[in-house]
């Protein structure tokens, strides 16, 4: 077996991009996109995503939306394409993955995706809905981190959706959440090996 030189969450992948452009199905429609080697799921809308999009709640229609992990963008372009009247900030420490993202969100004419490195989010910004597949496998301390930065900065009201796979952890996060962040959990849905968690 050849070593992978890089992870999807390494800011600036070594690999040749491999860089081509792919047909899935978003927010019930077939759009291109664009996705390459060196970030998380370069086939296509992985499985514990397309989970989580067949359970999610519908995205608010207004307000600022995060895809917190983004990698080349199934989240934020389905919560774009949904919600044209959002402003939808898609997150990643990839600058490969963003850069996808910004090409595809362009091509496909949506102004309202915002694609950054977390410190380029003004402090200030709350959200309406947070949705993430987060990188579980950054590591429990990495991943605790993540999600004690972002999850406080929902807005009042306001959910997180997160997509985890059962066996890496999935229950153990939750208890995590309520625990240190204080908020109600949901194991709002389990189907093919991924728990679906919504946080209030």
């Amino acid at each position: 077996m050849s070593e992978q030189p890089d992870h999807y969450f390494t800011a600036q992948p070594a690999s040749a991009a491999e860089r081509r452009r792919a047909v899935v199905e978003l927010a019930g429609r077939e759009v291109e996109v664009d996705v390459a080697s060196g970030v998380f799921s370069p086939g296509g809308v992985d499985k514990g995503t397309r989970v989580l999009l067949r359970e999610v709640s519908a995205p608010p229609a207004s307000g600022d939306l995060l895809d917190l992990g983004c990698g080349w963008g199934p989240l934020a372009l389905t919560m774009a394409l949904a919600s044209p009247g959002a402003t939808v900030w898609a997150v990643d420490v990839n600058e490969r993955a963003l850069d996808l993202l910004r090409s595809t969100a362009a091509r496909l004419g949506l102004k309202n995706v915002r694609a950054v490195r977390a410190e380029d989010v003004s402090d200030d910004v709350r959200f309406t809905a947070i949705w993430s597949n987060p990188p579980i496998r950054v590591g429990k301390a990495v991943l605790h981190d993540l999600l004690r930065a972002w999850i406080p900065r929902l807005a009042p009201d306001a959910e997180a959706w997160l997509v985890v796979q059962k066996n890496l952890g999935s229950d153990s996060l939750a208890r995590w959440i309520e625990a240190e962040l204080g908020r109600g959990v949901e194991r709002a849905s389990s189907s093919k090996g991924f728990r679906v968690l919504r946080v209030d």
